[in-house]
């Protein structure tokens, strides 16, 4: 299990995620989601920059009642941006975060998986997925 201790995000992440723009349209996103069975898209802007994240939890919050408008009209709202709704305040790893941290911040904040950022570029995924299959292959000895 030592072996666990040498495992960093770069090991195990998705490289090169599927992402949306932030001007991309709740419809582009939910086609996204319904294409891939995903929890979470990072938004990223057009030269890589990670902006923000657009889960699915964002996508229904969109269709919350509020006082301007009782009954939101669906085709109206799948052609808002996904700018106006994504979540701003990102939890991220670097590339060389240790996997042991990788898993704390999962457990911590929740999350189905973390954007991989290297500077403020999206460079990959990480998801709880991910980071199982490290805990099996490092019980079996297998070093990263």
């Amino acid at each position: 299990m030592y072996e666990f201790l040498e495992y960093q995000a770069r090991h195990v992440m998705t490289s090169g995620p599927e992402t949306i723009e932030p001007s991309a349209s709740l419809a582009e996103a939910e086609a996204i989601f319904e294409k891939h069975d995903f929890n979470a898209l990072p938004v990223v802007e057009p030269d890589g920059r990670l902006v923000g994240i657009f889960t699915k939890l964002d996508f229904l919050g969109a269709f919350a009642f509020k006082p301007a408008s009782i009954i939101p009209q669906y085709e109206e709202v799948m052609r808002s941006p996904v700018g106006e709704q994504m979540s701003r305040e990102l939890v991220t790893v670097a590339p060389d975060s240790p996997l042991t941290r990788v898993l704390q911040e999962l457990v911590r904040t929740r999350n189905k998986s973390l954007p991989v950022v290297d500077g403020t570029h999206l460079v990959g995924i990480v998801a709880r997925e991910d980071v199982l299959k490290a805990l099996r292959r490092a019980a079996g000895g297998e070093r990263p």
